[in-house]
Parts: structure tokens; sequence; C-alpha cells
């Protein structure tokens, strides 16, 4: 039978603590608890308290789990020095937690009067609705009264964000003219340190400090020698980052209470007086497995798991406290068995409490809109501050998409003082295609600044800003960049609506330079047709305007569900599109539209209809659109008659406002002009079939493929001749 090294870790800890022999009785509980440290015995009893919390939630969580109730079980155990950290950072203090932080969140709960600590993690491991934080959808470390967003990643995803606030929070206070002296912690373990999102964010903090930047964060790698059953080379850590450039390392024995307080102390004041980064090396050891579920011995001997089981922090801080003469035996065993009892009580009072039953209940955090939602155009005197000679030579006259953005853009800064632009070239180049251009002039370098070429550290910047209280505008330059930082956008911002029950939420409008048919240049890095990996993210809005326009308009729609609702949004602009003049021929300026008024926007699923024809209905949308009007032209002439339906919104998809087009034909043409099999048209047919199985229906897509340079590209991409193709099949159809 297998034995439970829960029950072992259990009991070698009374045993432990029996056998300690107390020192001289000492009440002057503000002294030093050994010489020379920062440490008060008072804080270490406070502290010793949290580290026992934490334990007694792994050991329940193990229980739970046997009996079916509990339904996670990876632990803080042996990761308890952590307590010191958690204990030292103040209100306001945003932390991003590791899943072995558990004694941090238990201090840090000691600290408010309000949250219920250890009772809050426990309804999370059981799931119950009403846990406070993600109202039952994940077992987390968050609180918003201790300013903990809740955090699930498992490989440091969350450190560009932690970055993101940190240097958002420095920036917020320049523009609003006061002094900050807040930071921002994240915790993780050795084994993550490696992962290409960490080091994107250890890169991002070095370059801010390079350049004077303030990027008040602080690092916290809870080391433990082994990520799940990979070892981490003995001295890695330390080699790696006691010398980066502009950010400071400070080292601290986890097992050891003193030296974890003094260390995290003298980093946390480096870091909140300097406005530097900092990293906290703090050793631990890893005990009970990776989680519940995990074999230990698969891949440690018995020896290596007795030897880290000796180590345990918990045992280290009762001798310390016992031999020093500041509690004893039985004043720790009585601690230690009254949060056992405490705990598990509070786990029967959790299972009792009512859990998610519904795919309503738990789906509600994703999809907050508000169709009134609005961003207030900026008054006169701002507008006449921000332009003071005005905009005659585009106000008077129609111009092309990338123009129209880069108004729209100006009037949202003007409008909202919390509005900021930020991506690579953005400021004084004013993009690779000018749409940013003079931005940086008129609102300066705090709110229109360039990146570093990173795009996961440009949307972990957006998050933290987000969290910060700003409503962040990044700029991803080409479609196919984004791919490198998916998981900012899927793992960390898309979900937060949902892990905090609505909570927190990381409002951000991504403008993407997007799509293909950029004539003699590109390749498929600049001309990207793959749109599947953004759509499938729960809860994201996703516009894409092919008019300027609509384009002016639907960015004050995103921006206004990113400020109220907290939406995570998109703008896919086509490239293609942002210079172009004409539609029909030559000279006619038939794709030139008026600046539409600072208060109008684009209502979320209205799409854009063109013509009344009744032969077909084509649905299309970006180059789509400006292709499928010059084919319904053509046919025209024959007198063929169909309508032309700009979706405009690919994520949802404006079903319903394209329905009665649909009906009115009885026949779609679906143009879309990404890839077959991960486009939007199979959706698109399968939603209208459901609503009316009287419809015929036909698709005209790009093939599944990457992008060639050249005239090549022409023959994978959606051309004039196959949608005219297209159209005639679907009229012959009977």
């Amino acid at each position: 039978m297998a034995v439970s090294r829960a029950a072992v870790v259990d009991a070698n800890f009374t045993e432990h603590v029996q056998r300690l022999q107390p020192g001289p009785r000492r009440d002057d509980l503000d002294a030093p608890v050994e010489p020379g440290s920062l440490l008060s015995a008072r804080d270490a009893v406070r502290l010793f308290d949290a580290q026992i919390e934490s334990r007694h939630l792994d050991l329940l969580a193990r229980e739970l789990k046997t009996r079916n109730m509990g339904y996670y079980t990876i632990g803080s155990s042996g990761h308890e020095g952590n307590a010191a950290v958690g204990g030292l950072v103040e209100a306001g203090d945003m932390s991003f937690l590791h899943y072995r932080s558990g004694a941090y969140f238990c201090a840090r709960a000691a600290n408010h009067p309000g949250p219920a600590g250890t009772f809050d993690v426990l309804r999370g491991m059981l799931a119950t609705r009403d846990e406070p934080i993600a109202g039952g959808r994940h077992k987390v470390f968050g609180s918003v009264e201790l300013d903990i967003p809740p955090q699930t990643s498992t490989i440091a995803s969350h450190l560009p964000k932690a970055l993101g606030y940190a240097v958002a929070l420095d920036r917020s206070a320049r523009r609003e003219g006061r002094k900050e002296s807040r930071i921002s912690v994240c915790t993780f373990g050795d084994a993550s340190a490696n992962h290409a999102t960490a080091t994107t964010a250890f890169n991002a903090a070095s370059w801010a400090s390079f350049q004077r930047v303030p990027a008040p964060v602080l690092f916290v790698c809870e080391d433990n020698g082994i990520g799940i059953s990979v070892r981490t080379p003995q001295g890695w850590i330390a080699s790696n980052f006691q010398a980066r450039p502009g950010m400071r390392y400070f080292y601290g024995d986890g097992l050891w209470l003193p030296s974890a307080h003094d260390a995290a102390k003298r980093a946390i004041e480096y870091v909140r007086t300097s406005r530097r980064p900092a990293f906290l090396h703090l050793r631990t050891v890893r005990m009970l497995g990776h989680a519940g579920s995990d074999v230990e011995q698969l891949y440690r001997t018995n020896e290596e798991i007795e030897q880290a089981e000796a180590a345990d922090p918990l045992r280290r801080t009762a001798t310390l406290l016992v031999e020093g003469g500041w509690m004893t035996p039985d004043d720790v065993l009585a601690m230690y068995e009254g949060t056992r009892r405490r705990l598990a009580a509070q786990a029967e009072e959790a299972i009792r409490r009512p859990t998610l039953k519904t795919a309503a209940e738990v789906i509600v955090p994703l999809y907050t809109a508000d169709p009134e939602a609005r961003i207030a155009p900026a008054s006169d005197e701002e507008r006449q501050r921000v332009y003071p000679r005005g905009f005659p030579e585009i106000a008077d006259r129609p111009r092309h998409l990338a123009v129209q953005l880069n108004r729209a853009l100006t009037d949202l800064l003007a409008a909202d003082r919390r509005a900021i632009v930020f991506g690579e070239d953005v400021a004084k180049k004013g993009g690779v295609y000018h749409v940013t251009a003079e931005l940086t002039k008129h609102f300066g370098v705090g709110r229109v600044f360039n990146t570093l070429l990173d795009e996961t550290t440009i949307l972990g910047m957006a998050i933290g800003a987000g969290h910060a209280g700003m409503l962040p505008i990044p700029e991803i330059q080409y479609l196919a960049y984004l791919m490198n930082a998916l998981d900012q956008l899927r793992g960390e911002a898309g979900s937060m609506q949902f892990f905090s029950n609505g909570q927190y939420a990381n409002p951000m409008v991504v403008r993407i330079a997007s799509l293909a048919y950029q004539k003699g240049f590109g390749g498929h890095f600049h001309n990207d047709n793959g749109i599947a990996a953004v759509r499938e993210i729960p809860g994201i809005l996703i516009g894409c305007p092919a008019r300027g326009d609509d384009a002016a308009r639907m960015l004050r729609t995103l921006a206004a569900q990113a400020r109220h609702c907290g939406r995570v949004c998109i703008q896919l602009e086509p490239i293609a599109l942002y210079m172009t003049k004409d539609l029909y021929e030559d000279g006619d300026g038939a794709w030139l539209t008026d600046y539409p008024a600072p208060d109008e926007h684009l209502p979320l699923g209205e799409v854009g209809a063109f013509g009344d024809g009744t032969a077909a209905t084509i649905a299309t949308f970006g180059n789509g659109l400006w292709m499928s009007l010059r084919v319904a032209q053509r046919l025209r002439g024959e007198g063929i008659d169909c309508r032309v339906i700009d979706l405009r919104w690919l994520q949802p998809l404006p079903i319903d406002a394209l329905l009665p087009h649909a009906q009115a034909s009885g026949r779609v043409l679906v143009v879309d002009e990404c890839r077959r099999s991960s486009g939007i048209a199979d959706t698109v047919v399968a939603e209208l079939v459901e609503r009316d199985p009287t419809l015929r229906f036909r698709r005209v897509t790009g093939l599944d493929t990457y992008i060639p340079l050249g005239e090549a590209a022409n023959r994978v991409l959606v051309q004039e001749e196959d949608i005219e193709a297209g159209l005639r099949a679907l009229l012959e159809q009977k």
C-alpha cells in the first residue's frame, strides 16, 4: 500500500516540535527574532501562523480529494517562506501569484481585516459559486481587496503583465502630477524562469531600467530545484540572474524565515524607492510532489524525498521560535492543531455551499457588453488644445482609411486622458503605414510611445496598463507577429474576467495591421490571412473595417466596450485598404469617406448593406468587400442585381443582422478572404442554415496555405474572377 507523504509530513512536524528544547522564556516580542535580523519576534509568530495555514490547506486538499469533493491539489508545502514577502507588501502593491504562493496569500490576508483568507481558498478548491474571486470557476489565489488578480499561469505567462503594471504605475502618476510609491510583485518557480514568456519579461524590465524608465517590479523566484520531474541545475538561477543589467539581485533562504524576511524587505524597499526592477531569489523545497496525482517516486528516490521533507520550513520556523524562547512546544502545537480544527470546520461549511449549475452561470463574466457605452467626445477646449490649427486638410474632404484612423485615434486620446497608444515604430515614425503619425507630437511620449520589438511585451504592457486604470491601445505591426504572443491574449487577458467573475478586467483595443493583398510585398509574415487563433478566444470582440468611416466609428465602439465593460477587443485593419482611394475605376475616389462626427459609433453586430438586389446576397468583409462591390457592379450590367453585405464584425459574427438580407434573396455567397479551413465561411453558413434551412449557399475562400511573394500570391487568395464564378454557380443551383 502506498505511503501517504502528506500523513508523513504532518506526523513528522508534530514529532519534531515535541522533541524541541525551549530556550529561556522571552516576552519582548518587538526584539529581533535573532541577532542582526530585521524580523521581530512578533512578526515571526504572525508569519508562522500564515505558514501553518498554508500547510493545512495542502493537507485538506489531499483529504478532500480522497473524499471526491476537492478539485485541486497543487500545493505550497516547502514554499512557506514566501509568507515573508506577503507579509511585507503594502495595500496597493498588486501581486501576481504563482500557484505555490499559499503562505504569501495567507500572510497578505492576515494584514487585511476583510477577506476570509483560508475559507476563500477552500471554497476555491471545492468550486463553490460564492467563492469571492472566481465564483467557482477555478481554484486561484486572488482577491480584489488584497490587490491580487486571480492567476492560473503555470508557465510564468503572468510576468509580462506584472511588468506592464509596474511601468504603467509611474507613467500614470507622471500624467496626473503625483508621486507614486506602489510596486508590482510576481512570484514563479525556478523551472518557469526558463520559459520564453518569462525571459521576455526579464529582458524588457532590464531594457526599461537601462533607459531609466521606471519599472518598479519585484520578480520573486521560488526555487525548489525541480519542475514536475525536470531538475533545475544547481546554481543555475543564481548564475543566470546575479548580473542582469538594470535589475538588482537579492537572495534569501526561504527555509529560514529571518533570511527570507530580510531579503524580501531589502528587495521591496529597493524597488519602492529606486523604481527599478529587482529579482528576489528564494530557496525552497518541494514537498508532497507536484500535485496529489503525481507519483513522485517515479523520478525521485525515497532518500531524496525524505531529504526534502527534512528541510521543512515549518519545522525550522518552529525551531527558531521555541529555541529562541518566544514559544513553547505546546504553544506551537496548540497553534498547529487549532488551525487544523478551524480549517476543517471551514471545509465542512464550504462543502455545503452551492456550486455552478448552468452554462449561463459559467460564461456570464465573458460576455459583458453595453450597447449604449460611449466615450464622450473631447470638449471644444480640449480639441482646440490638441489641434490649435484644426485639420482643414482632412476635415473638409473625403480621405482614405489610414487618415481617418489617425484622426479617430487623435480624438480618442483627446477625449480620454487614460488612453495610451504604443507599439513598434508608432511614435515619431507614425507606424509602418502612418496611422499613428503626429500623435506623439500632439500628446507626448508619455501617451504615444515606442516599445521594444517584442509582441509579448507589448500585450503584457497592455494588460498591466489596464490593471492600472488606463485604456491601452497597442498596435501589433502585422497579424503574423501576433502568433508569437498569442497566449497573452488567450491565456491572460481573455481569461481575466472569467477567473475573477468580472471583478478584474483587461480592457484593451489591439489594433493589428492585417490580412493580405499587399502587391509586390510581404510573404507570409506580412501577408497573413489566418484569424482562427484569435476568433477562438472566448469573450473577445473582433472587428474588421474596410472603409475609413467604419474604421473610425468601430474604433470608438471598441474603445467604449473596453473602457466601460472591460472587454478585450481587436481591430483587424486590412493593410491593402489603408491607402486605397478608388473603387470602380482609377480616379473615381469612391473608396474615400468623410470623417464621421466624433460622437458617431458603429453599433456592435450592425452590418453594412450595399444595394437591395434580390438575385443573391454576398456576405463578406475587409478586402472581400472591395472586390465584391466591383463584381456586383459588373453583373448589374447583365441584369443580375445582388446586394453586398459587409459583416464588419468577425467575433461574434452578426448572424441576426445578416439573416434578413440572406432571406431577401434566398441565396448566399460567402466571400471569405481567409483560409478555407479556418476563416469565417463555415460558421456563417452553419449559423444561417440553422435559422433557415431553405437558404442556398456557396463559399469562395482563400486556400489553406501560407502566402508566397509576388504574383504567386494571387493564385492562393480570393480574386474577383473567383467571386464572379462562385456567384454564377450559386445562381445556377436549382
